[in-house]
């Protein structure tokens, strides 16, 4: 039987065969490497299997990040020089991960972002790559990276969760669940808003799974992230430019050639750009139901983050509010807590004052219940004539009847 010290010799030499051959790396050559190798005579079936897939995650995959990668808990995988750090959404620890020297940390990083097609060199010393698997990367070499290099690797769970799923975990209460797919149904276009690694996506895949499937749904995103659960979908994924500085794509041109696909729902993976303004012109010309994710770490902020945004793409502040006010209607603020990602507030985006400049203003809160916009939700439910969830039935704040 081979030991740790074998088996890491044995994937040494078969590493070496392989990159001595010209030919392309498949499973089936890598299992015939591993075979080839003397001391693999004494080796049986499942474990000439697993050699392989170890030798292959060396050679085309995460190396010994791959199993870390594979692991369903795991939400970002972040190595500091040769010091690896998991979050498995309880926070970030430290585990005993064998990534090797400051150099092969380097050249792993560099492998990974060659095979996404970007380049990580002293003349480049930071990139951003997808993998193959979906899993986003981030990459900083030294100098840069003072203690370096440094990645940071974010997972994508390969089934987006459904409604039912989140109420289990305690992401959204049952009771609220109805209203989240009840502003599906009625087509109101909404952000989902929280901070980094709050849950935005994760939501965002989950209520567009609720989209009826006789709608297109078309998603404009710098990464492909969303992955819904949905008869019709079709991507559009922003392009950084090569090497020569040209070939770049943004999301300002993907939103522009997603209003000529024909969309039922118009949504932005994540607005941090000019884009904005595309976004909102196509919600006021009958493409309602849209959606996207902001960053934001309050409800509140979300008014002062759409006019810095639309400032990028030369639209005025009032001419911004005026915008968002007839093209979005409410806010889904996410937030993480204790370690567990929760639905925070559902609001409403209001105009208020003479200037009529858009305030957001609660329906419910997490732990305070239903608040002042819970009536006006409602009505933008009835006008569209969806029924009313029954928590929405319930008295509203400062009065004795229903929403």
């Amino acid at each position: 039987m081979t030991g740790p010290a074998d088996g890491d010799s044995l994937a040494t030499r078969v590493r070496q065969r392989i990159a001595a051959t010209a030919a392309p790396v498949t499973p089936a050559a890598i299992v015939s490497a591993v075979r080839a190798e003397p001391g693999a005579a004494v080796l049986g079936d499942n474990a000439v299997l697993r050699m392989a897939d170890r030798v292959r995650d060396d050679l085309v995959g995460a190396g010994p990040l791959a199993p870390l990668l594979a692991d369903p808990e795991v939400t970002d995988v972040l190595v500091n020089g040769t010091r690896v750090w998991v979050d498995r959404g309880q926070g970030l620890h430290q585990v005993a991960v064998p990534v090797g020297s400051v150099d092969d940390v380097r050249r792993l990083a560099q492998r990974l972002t060659a095979g996404a097609s970007r380049r990580l060199d002293d003349g480049s010393p930071y990139a951003d790559a997808r993998l193959a698997d979906g899993t986003r990367l981030h990459a900083v070499l030294p100098p840069v990276a003072t203690d370096g290099p440094y990645l940071s690797l974010r997972t994508f769970r390969q089934r987006p969760f459904t409604l039912d799923e989140l109420v289990r975990q305690g992401t959204v209460p049952r009771p609220v669940a109805p209203v989240l797919a009840a502003v599906v149904e009625a087509r109101l276009a909404y952000l989902v808003t929280g901070g980094t690694g709050s849950g935005k996506t994760t939501l965002l895949n989950t209520l567009l799974g609720l989209v009826p499937a006789t709608e297109r749904i078309v998603l404009v995103e710098d990464a492909a992230e969303l992955h819904p659960v949905h008869p019709h979908v079709v991507g559009l994924q922003a392009r950084t430019a090569n090497v020569e500085g040209s070939g770049a794509v943004g999301l300002t041109d993907l939103v522009r050639q997603a209003l000529r696909m024909r969309p039922d729902r118009l949504v932005v993976g994540e607005c941090r750009g000019a884009e904005v303004v595309d976004l909102l012109a196509a919600l006021n010309t009958g493409h309602d139901g849209g959606a996207g994710t902001l960053h934001a770490n309050a409800p509140s902020d979300v008014p002062a983050r759409l006019e810095a945004l639309g400032l990028l793409g030369g639209l005025p502040r009032a001419a911004l509010h005026a915008q968002v006010a007839a093209a979005l209607q409410v806010v889904l603020q996410v937030r993480r807590r204790s370690g567990q990602r929760v639905l925070e507030s559902i609001c409403l985006l209001l105009p208020e004052g003479p200037e009529r400049l858009v305030t957001v203003v609660p329906a419910w809160v997490r732990g305070r219940g239903l608040g002042l916009a819970a009536r006006p939700l409602g009505a933008l439910l009835r006008e569209r004539g969806v029924a009313l969830p029954p928590i929405l039935c319930e008295p509203w704040p400062g009065s004795a009847g229903p929403a």
